[in-house]
Formats: structure tokens, C-alpha cells, sequence
């Protein structure tokens, strides 16, 4: 499958300018880097690239054809010439106010990439704005946003949010963030009591589809790919007629696993916590991928089971997970509701996953040159 590079125009290729109509030859300068940074990656990655832009009122008295195309398809000759070709060119000439499913960040023009023929959860939409971002969660990519920080807050505060993997406003880091490797793993184990396939994806959205034939498991693995923001698989045939601890365990191992296989070489991940309160609980979730399983557990439970599945089954999930991922984990918890406390446990260590896999530069995080 085909994965897709969906690119804006003014102010992520070229300068916006303060008018945001680029309508003359003289208004058209090329965002520093674009050209060096994206014909690399047009030499190294496979990706398609598509532009995608909203152009307010292109053909209108506002802004007539003839001011507009001169200077786009200088902008087009100059990136051919660099050997920087887009297979489709997306432009929408609709005014915001319309609010046209066509105009970003609707997905109406998009529609032909959203078939099996293309990897749309591993493509990107890069852009200036925070509609480009949006048009990521909408297509179901991910989105890179050139930006200084200004945007920051608004960002954080947004529902789509989580699909915004890099801000900056250097095109030689995106050339850099998109050169990694994708951190994906897919394992399957069969034995006698279990039949498991896990597929994970670290740098995905949050996704999920898991059916471990126990809800209450099912729910507390939906955490991890929510708040983890991960896009998880898990599909398990158990011998639950026996009793819930092979599927549990098992299922731990074989995700552990598959968290050490993505994660590779673990060059510029940050490595390392996280601690988060929830109603009357509050769990504490220290990870470390440091090459060495181990666990400290300091949570108790009262009751035999939550849901159909028996607390002492937490403490083998976290003890197999730490065995197969090769990680530290240090778990303690408190409150007077078992549900919100698993609940917390969880969550809690879905974001020192998050936190801990998060890419930042290419180094090593050890002085020992090696995990």
C-alpha cells in the first residue's frame, strides 16, 4: 500500500504573505529548506505526494485566474525541476464561510485515498495550519504542523490533537522525522491454551480492535491504544473454559513483545513515568526501556474479580508485559474503588508509554552506548 505525503501550499511550500494571496511573480518565495529537504525525501521514502490547498475565492473579481496561475506554476516548473512531482494537485476555491466539504478540512476531494490501496494511517498531511491538522484526524493520517508555537494551545485544546506528531518550522526535521523507521510489530503465538495475534503500531492514533474473550481485559487494553496513542490489534482464542489466566498472561507476553520488537534500535526515544489521579484513586506508572525486565507492584485489590476478570491477574500482566519488553516497571496505587483503580493503573501506564517511546533526536538515551 501506498503511503501519502498531503502537502499545503502557501505557508508550508512558499511564504504566505500578509495578504495570503500569492497573485504575482514577485510574491512567490519558497519556504527555506522546502526544496533540498523534500527532494530528499522524495529520493529516500516512497511516499506519494498530493497537494492540497484552499485557495478563497480563486476565479472570483477577488482573485482573478489570471493573477493566480503564473505564479503556481512557476512554483510547480521550479519543484519538477528538483525532481519534486506531486501525482495530484487538490485546489479549493470555495470561501471559509461556505464551510464546502471540499474546502479543507473536509475530505471530499480526498476521497480516492481512502481505499485499500493506500496506507493512509502511516501518511501525513504537513501544513501551516490548524485546519491541516484537523484534516488529518479527518482522513484518519497523521499531521505535521510548521509552526513556532503559536499554535500550541489551541492544538492542545483541540479534540484532534493527538493525530499532530511534530511541530516545527524546519523542513530538514520533518525530512529527519519522517527518514525513522515506522515502529510497527506484528506477532502471533499458538500453544496448547492460547492462539494470539497482536499488532501494534507506536506512532499511530489511538486505535483499537481488541477481542480477548474477557470485557473487562478488553476495556483496560482499549486504554492503553487510547491514552497511549497507539493503534493496537489484539485478537486471542483462549482456553477461558479452564480459567482466565493463560489468555491473560499470554496476551501480556506476546504484547511485550511486540512493544520491544517495534521499538527497535530505541534511538531518540525519551526512555522514561507518569502519574495519574482518577476519582478516589491515584496511580503512580514508572517505565523504563532500558533493556532489563522488572516490577514493583504496590497496588491491592479487595475484591476476587472486576468484571469476569480476577485482580490477581494484574499484577501477571504487568510482570509478563516487563519480561517480554525488556522494561522497568514501577506501579503503586491507591483508593477505595477496584474499578477506578485498575482503571488508573492503566491509563496511568498508557501515558508512560506514550511518554517514554516519544521520539526526540537520534541518540541513544544511555551512556553505556547500548541497552
Amino acid at each position: 500500500m501506498k503511503r501519502v505525503l498531503f502537502i499545503d501550499r502557501d505557508g508550508t511550500l512558499i511564504i504566505e504573505p500578509p495578504d495570503e494571496q500569492i497573485d504575482s511573480l514577485e510574491k512567490l518565495e519558497f519556504y527555506p529548506g522546502v526544496i533540498r529537504w523534500l527532494g530528499q525525501l522524495v529520493n529516500e521514502t516512497d511516499y506519494e505526494l498530493v497537494m492540497v490547498t484552499n485557495q478563497d475565492g480563486l476565479g472570483t473579481d477577488r482573485f482573478p485566474e489570471a493573477a493566480f496561475w503564473p505564479a503556481h506554476n512557476k512554483m510547480i516548473k521550479t519543484l519538477e525541476g528538483e525532481g519534486i512531482k506531486f501525482s495530484k494537485v487538490f485546489i479549493d476555491r470555495s470561501f471559509a464561510h461556505e464551510n464546502k466539504p471540499t474546502r479543507k478540512p473536509g475530505t471530499a476531494m480526498l476521497t480516492e485515498f481512502l481505499t485499500e490501496n493506500y496506507d493512509i494511517a502511516n501518511s501525513y498531511v504537513i501544513g501551516d495550519r490548524l485546519t491541516d491538522v484537523e484534516l488529518a484526524f479527518n482522513l484518519g493520517c497523521k499531521a505535521i504542523l510548521i509552526n513556532n508555537g503559536s499554535l500550541s494551545q489551541k492544538l492542545h485544546a483541540a479534540p484532534y490533537s493527538s493525530v499532530a506528531q511534530l511541530v516545527t518550522t524546519d523542513w530538514k526535521t520533518i525530512y529527519e522525522f519522517l527518514l525513522k523507521p515506522l515502529r510497527t510489530a506484528t506477532l502471533a503465538r499458538k500453544t496448547r491454551e492460547t492462539e494470539i495475534t497482536v499488532t501494534l503500531n507506536i506512532d499511530g492514533s489511538g486505535k483499537s480492535s481488541i477481542h480477548t474473550g474477557i470485557g473487562f481485559f478488553d476495556h483496560m487494553l482499549e486504554q492503553l491504544a487510547k491514552h497511549g496513542n497507539i493503534d493496537l490489534q489484539i485478537q486471542v482464542q483462549g482456553d477461558l473454559h479452564v480459567d482466565e489466566h493463560h489468555t491473560i498472561e499470554d496476551t501480556a507476553l506476546v504484547l511485550g513483545e511486540a512493544f520491544y520488537k517495534a521499538l527497535g534500535t530505541k534511538l531518540g526515544i525519551e526512555r522514561y513515568g507518569f502519574v495519574l489521579p482518577m476519582d478516589d484513586c491515584l496511580a503512580q506508572v514508572a517505565i523504563d526501556f532500558g533493556g532489563r525486565p522488572w516490577l514493583i507492584w504496590e497496588a491491592a485489590f479487595k475484591r476476587e474479580k472486576i468484571g469476569e476478570m480476577p485482580t490477581e491477574m494484574f499484577y501477571h500482566f504487568f510482570k509478563s508485559f516487563s519480561d517480554t519488553a525488556r522494561c522497568n516497571l514501577n506501579i503503586k496505587a491507591e483508593g477505595t474503588n477496584e474499578h477506578h483503580k485498575i482503571e488508573a493503573i492503566f491509563k496511568a501506564f498508557a501515558k508512560a508509554l506514550r511518554m517514554a517511546v516519544k521520539r526526540n533526536g537520534n541518540d541513544l538515551p544511555t551512556t553505556k552506548g547500548t541497552f
